[in-house]
């Protein structure tokens, strides 16, 4: 049993770990980790490129599990958000090009550069989602499904019509300073602060929400508050993972970001499971695999001159099919609204008594 002096002194805990080292000891723990994988994977530039492609959609499905998945709304417009942080932060990395901190070396300081992009990217992408979310928030059902759409749709147009950013021809010449372990770094954070959203009080209004809006708002819940900053903190997030991406691909352009972008990250919050964190992570991991395993059997079977318009083509018709499937079999999703722990101790088979 934990001695009173042991709890007032922070000293000790159930998991043995001082108080005052719980809340860092995860970023302890895992930037040794990431630089481990960096190093490993610093001469294999497709492996860094799929895991970098694979880290975004993880971000993308993660913070989108917020809305959709904790709150209960239904946003489909997601890649707006993506598109804003990828346009400012390529603009912001480009006016930082030729700037140089002299008192640190270049490896360095080209991530602290990247780290200012990201953060601008991010914070006009949570800007975006407070002024299309406080408005719309406001109402229920499929209203802000087509508002975030129209945003998706706006942001689309707008960056194709905007000599700053490229027009249709797209965004060049951004420093591709983007690392496996930058990118690991903030999708370990997102995960760190959804894990941490679910098991707060804030969270609890967000499922209190989810359940029986209107039973929330009776019992006391500023519905309209905690939507909004569910709402911010997944658009900053978007803008994080749009940033990410315009920092290892060699140029970013309209098509990227369209309504099918959006329908993609949709399809991997529902296949996961909407509420359940690691059922995001799976999906996403499963379905940025998917397109390289359609590409392998077409490059097998078919003809290989054009893989990508044979995958493009054969892609969304998968993913209709199985959001289908899933809905007729378990329309909860993977994991329903639990986490990969709570439900694959139901899968080990248990040893009976006595044998």
């Amino acid at each position: 049993m934990q001695t009173a002096a042991a709890v007032s002194s922070g000293s000790g805990s159930p998991s043995g770990v001082p108080a005052s080292l719980r809340g860092i000891l995860p970023v302890l723990v895992a930037l040794p980790v990431l630089l481990v994988l960096e190093w490993l994977l610093s001469n294999s530039p497709f492996a860094t490129y799929l895991l970098s492609i694979m880290a975004v959609n993880i971000i993308l499905a993660v913070s989108l599990n917020i809305v959709n998945g904790m709150t209960g709304q239904f946003s489909i417009g997601h890649a707006g958000f993506m598109a804003v942080g990828a346009y400012l932060a390529g603009v912001t990395s480009l006016a930082l090009k030729d700037v140089a901190l002299s008192f640190l070396p270049v490896a360095v300081s080209d991530q602290v550069f990247l780290v200012v992009a990201l953060l601008a990217g991010g914070i006009c992408a949570a800007l975006a989602g407070f002024l299309v979310g406080l408005p719309s928030l406001r109402l229920r059902g499929d209203y802000l499904a087509i508002v975030t759409l129209g945003f998706g749709e706006i942001i689309r147009v707008a960056v194709t019509n905007t000599e700053a950013f490229g027009r249709a021809l797209g965004l060049s010449g951004i420093p591709q300073t983007s690392s496996v372990a930058m990118v690991g770094f903030w999708v370990f954070l997102v995960v760190l602060v959804a894990r941490r959203i679910a098991g707060s009080s804030h969270g609890r209004s967000l499922w209190a929400i989810r359940e029986d809006e209107v039973a929330a708002e009776a019992m006391g819940v500023n519905t309209t508050g905690y939507k909004v900053r569910a709402f911010v903190i997944s658009s900053f997030f978007a803008g994080i993972a749009g940033g990410l991406f315009a920092h290892f691909v060699p140029i970013i352009n309209p098509g990227s970001f369209t309504f099918v972008k959006s329908m993609e990250i949709v399809v991997m919050v529902v296949l996961g499971g909407l509420g359940s964190t690691t059922g995001a992570i799976v999906a996403a991991v499963f379905l940025t695999l998917l397109p390289e395993g359609l590409r392998s059997a077409f490059a097998a079977f078919g003809s290989g001159s054009n893989l990508a318009q044979q995958v493009d083509q054969i892609r969304m018709p998968v993913y209709g099919m199985m959001l289908v499937v899933l809905m007729l079999s378990r329309p909860q999703g993977l994991f329903g609204t639990r986490e990969l722990w709570e439900v694959v101790p139901r899968w080990i088979p248990r040893r009976r008594k006595g044998m």
